[in-house]
């Protein structure tokens, strides 16, 4: 009976072990031992700039204001807004009530000349003939003279009034404002019309003095429309604040073609300028910095011993992706990029991509294929040796 009881305990143990032995398989063992797999690259120069969001409005690179030059009531209007006109095309037709006043004094100017020329014509054959002294054909050819320069003032005149009756577009463009109509009495303080060339498109926009220190002409803005995006160029930029805003005046000038209309005249837009510049300068990825006790630290990746060192570093400038380090490290070390709670000063990692990961990596397959002592692989599937031992004792039967 002793006996017995002996032999069924040792069938327990057994038991147990074999149990035991399947619930903690290679696999599973060789990841509890394993070090962390860990992805590290070398700081890199390169530009850091910070970006700001601003509104602009939109104008035209060429724009014309177009008064009337003389007052008077308004007689026809052959444009209005949104038509394209040309250099010298007629806009409007004033009445200046003055352009028959010069007429009638050029036409008065001009029966003078003619019959101070036809008296001079007289005189000529009596001064030839010894009828006149020289002094008497003198003053004859005087009032010719001036006859001739009264005649030039009025014809000068009268060709100011009928420009000023008729008023012509400036440039080749389109109207973007016509103020005007048949009937009206303007003078020559009234705005009749807006013109914008057929130049490109200009964004202006105020900033501060301290934005203003990283913007120069020549330096590529991002601008924004309904969803379409345009390069602008900057051209301009003021070097005194504007009197109201207490802000720097900037001018851009849009890099494309605009024949569709998308960024009408007086329009907002919206547009992206460097705020910040960090040129050349050692960063690493803004991920790779984290912060305890108000300072910023990196963890690098010492190769002679595969164990992680902690490093305090000193950080500058940085955008969405990069982030600018002052001191700390060198383009020499190698920066984790990525994090895991298991990291600290000294941990044993390994570095993905090295021989010795790939080994390691080939050693836990090598561990997940190798069959247990019941014929099963680390998955709990049966190998392919005991599946074929099963095969050959089926087939002996």
């Amino acid at each position: 009976m002793k006996k017995g009881w002996i032999i069924g305990g040792v069938a327990v143990v057994a038991l147990c072990l074999v149990v035991g032995k399947k619930l903690m398989t290679p696999k599973q063992f060789a990841q509890g031992v394993s070090d962390p797999v860990v992805v590290a690259e070398n700081p890199e120069i390169r530009d850091i700039e910070l970006t700001s969001g601003l509104v602009g409005s939109v104008e035209p690179e060429d724009v014309v204001y177009v008064y009337p030059k003389a007052g008077g009531d308004v007689t026809a209007v052959n444009v209005q807004a949104g038509d394209t006109v040309k250099a010298g095309q007629l806009l409007c037709v004033i009445d200046t009530k003055q352009v028959e006043s010069a007429k009638s004094s050029l036409d008065s100017a001009q029966l003078a000349l003619r019959q101070a020329q036809e008296e001079l014509s007289r005189q000529q054959v009596l001064y030839a003939g010894g009828g006149i002294s020289e002094q008497a054909y003198q003053q004859y050819q005087d009032q010719v003279q001036s006859a001739q320069i009264q005649y030039n003032n009025a014809k000068t005149n009268y060709d100011n009034q009928i420009s000023y009756s008729q008023v012509t577009a400036p440039i080749s463009g389109t109207v973007e404002l016509c103020d005007v109509k048949v009937y009206d009495t303007v003078n020559s303080g009234n705005l009749l019309c807006v013109i914008s060339g057929e130049g490109a498109k200009v964004v202006s926009f105020s900033v501060t003095e301290r934005i203003r220190g990283n913007l120069n002409p020549g330096d590529q803005i991002r601008v924004e429309k309904d969803g379409n995006e345009y390069t602008g160029i900057i051209y301009e930029v003021s070097t005194m604040t504007d009197s109201t805003t207490g802000l720097f005046p900037v001018k851009a000038r849009i890099d494309e073609s605009l024949e569709d209309g998308s960024l009408p005249t007086g329009s907002s837009v919206k547009l992206y300028v460097v705020a910040q510049r960090s040129d050349q300068v050692l960063s690493v990825p803004l991920d790779s910095v984290y912060y305890e006790g108000g300072n910023s630290y990196v963890y690098t990746y010492d190769s002679s011993s595969s164990t992680l060192h902690k490093i305090q570093v000193e950080t500058g400038l940085n955008n969405s992706d990069y982030i600018e380090i002052d001191s700390g490290l060198t383009t020499d070390d190698l920066v984790l990029t990525t994090w895991s709670s298991e990291l600290s000063e000294g941990t044993k990692v390994r570095l993905k991509g090295s021989a010795e990961t790939q080994t390691a990596q080939d050693g836990d397959q090598a561990n997940q294929d190798a069959p247990d002592a019941n014929g099963q692989n680390a998955d709990g599937a049966p190998s392919e040796q005991n599946e074929q031992d099963a095969s050959g004792e089926k087939n002996g039967q």
